[in-house]
């Protein structure tokens, strides 16, 4: 294939522009995490909040169910830790 050197300029321009590109991609992958759930839902326990999440909106939810869990695991881990 015969190019100008402009057309060899433009060409070794893209190439570079790809690989750095490549680059991005490749640096995302490798710091990428297996996405893992916290907790399983029971099917009936995630009908629940997906009702409750019609019912009050994501942002209503999100609170009320972090106060709920915060509130839960404060007074177990104090009941674990005057049981040892």
């Amino acid at each position: 294939m015969k190019v100008t050197n402009g057309e060899k300029e433009q060409l070794s321009t893209a190439i570079d522009r790809m690989n750095e590109g490549l680059d991005v991609f490749i640096q995302l992958y490798n710091e990428s995490e297996i996405d893992e759930p916290l907790i399983q839902f029971e099917d009936e326990t995630a009908e629940l909040v997906k009702q409750a999440r019609q019912l009050y909106g994501q942002e209503k939810l999100n609170k009320k169910l972090n106060a709920i869990i915060k509130q839960i695991l404060s007074i177990s881990l104090s009941e674990e830790e005057q049981d040892e």
